[in-house]
């Protein structure tokens, strides 16, 4: 066999591909022990690149040289040398595919269209994780602001942030949710967001919110010397949710918040790229548990909630936290963050926004897990605290405080009666140990 019908064959040596020019997906297969995956590997290749389930004769083989995918391994857990055995009914495969990045281009809908396309209806496939190279992620501008550039809207360099979700969902008055914004600011809440369930709507709209959200937020910060950012959700239909980012912008907002996987990832990464849209982007994660939540298949939490949405520019963004109301594996969850934070090439870090049931006497474990470069989100665990939302914030604030300076929160709460009584009343509310941690 020559070279070029090596080269044109969809498969090669892991050390025979140039990293530089293929993103390398990894997948879980598990099938029936009778089907011969490594073979069957090859023709998923093919299907994901150059051809279909039968020879065409516009297939040749330079086309092939340049533009099939290549399987680069398949690995059985356990590693069977020698012997099946007879009993076995699954086999467990993971299989690793190099597509080439000139298929692609730098784009996420093609890049979601290869890398998980048809393969997504072929039974037990979950993509595990996508290696990216540097050219891909060059044509991505990523976070305009990311972790150095909310601190820095916020003047705060060290310590977690807070955000608050404005509790009910949906359903009240603008009178109703100003009241709202203003004690959570009052009681120290660094973010303001607007829960997922509420955008532009009949009763309240993005508009009546941003006027007013916004004048409370400069009376709050003369009375308090603390800014507040507003994420006003702007999710909806095209054009609309570029219409409402910018009449939000041109209001006074000082950020925007979108359901990125609603409205689809090209949506926010054009909204974060807009010269125009001059706010952080807080990205929220509903939809997300559809495409991971699966063992078998789908794709991993921490492509869907780390590393795509920050490809997309999202500055902050909502994950689910294993110590409230969200089912998660606790490695899952860090594995999530350090796709957010860790180096990626030339993007910025994206904050991550740990969530779902949070309350303060979860606080001390978040920092544990994730460090200081976090936000951490809270809804209900400030606006039913029994003395209400601004000692709601103020119970929160005084738990990152008592952790940055290393006291235990039993402790500090002599001291401060709203985390005392916060701690009281949501000692370990979900029955996950936390409090015990």
């Amino acid at each position: 066999m020559n070279t070029e019908e090596i080269l044109s064959l969809p498969v090669a040596l892991p050390d025979g591909v140039d990293y530089d020019d293929y993103l390398i997906a990894t997948y879980l297969a598990s099938f029936a022990a009778v089907w011969p995956i490594p073979v069957l590997a090859e023709a998923l290749a093919i299907e994901q690149s150059t051809g279909t389930w039968v020879a065409v004769p516009g297939e040749t083989p330079e086309v092939r040289c340049q533009h099939v995918a290549k399987v680069i391994g398949v690995y059985e857990a356990p590693d069977y040398e020698f012997e099946v055995p007879q009993s076995l009914e699954t086999r467990n495969w993971i299989i690793q595919v190099a597509y080439p990045e000139v298929n692609i281009g730098e784009q996420l809908p093609m890049l979601l269209t290869t890398v998980v396309g048809n393969i997504s209806m072929g039974g037990n496939i979950k993509l595990l994780d996508v290696r990216f190279p540097k050219k891909f992620v060059a044509g991505f501008k990523g976070p305009k602001f990311g972790i150095a550039g909310i601190r820095k809207l916020l003047k705060i360099p060290k310590r977690p942030l807070l955000n608050n979700m404005i509790k009910p969902c949906t359903g009240y008055t603008l009178e109703v949710g100003a009241e709202l914004f203003r004690k959570a600011a009052l009681g120290g809440c660094d973010i303001i967001k607007d829960d997922e369930l509420i955008a532009d709507a009949s009763f309240n709209s993005i508009k009546g919110r941003v006027k007013r959200y916004m004048e409370i937020e400069k009376q709050v910060y003369e009375e308090t010397g603390e800014h507040t950012l507003y994420t006003v959700n702007i999710t909806d239909k095209i054009p609309k949710v570029f219409q409402n980012a910018k009449r939000a912008v041109e209001l006074g907002c000082n950020a925007l918040m979108i359901n990125y996987l609603a409205v689809g990832l090209p949506v926010m990464q054009a909204l974060a790229e807009d010269p125009k849209i001059n706010v952080p982007i807080l990205a929220h994660m509903d939809v997300a548990g559809a495409l991971y939540m699966s063992p078998l298949h789908g794709v991993s939490s921490h492509l869907v909630l780390g590393k795509l949405p920050r490809l997309a520019g999202a500055d902050v963004v909502v994950i689910p936290a294993p110590y409230g109301k969200a089912p998660v594996i606790p490695d899952k969850f860090r594995n999530v963050a350090k796709n957010l934070t860790f180096p990626l090439y030339h993007l910025k870090p994206t904050f991550p926004m740990p969530s779902g049931g949070i309350t303060p006497s979860m606080v001390t474990q978040v920092i544990t897990d994730l460090g200081t470069d976090i936000v951490i989100g809270s809804g209900g665990g400030i606006h039913a605290h029994p003395q209400g939302p601004i000692a709601g914030g103020k119970a929160f604030r005084q738990a990152i405080d008592a952790v940055m300076q290393g006291i235990p929160l039993e402790e500090y709460a002599k001291d401060h009666a709203e985390l005392d009584i916060a701690l009281k009343e949501w000692s370990d509310p979900f029955g996950k140990g936390v409090a015990a941690r």
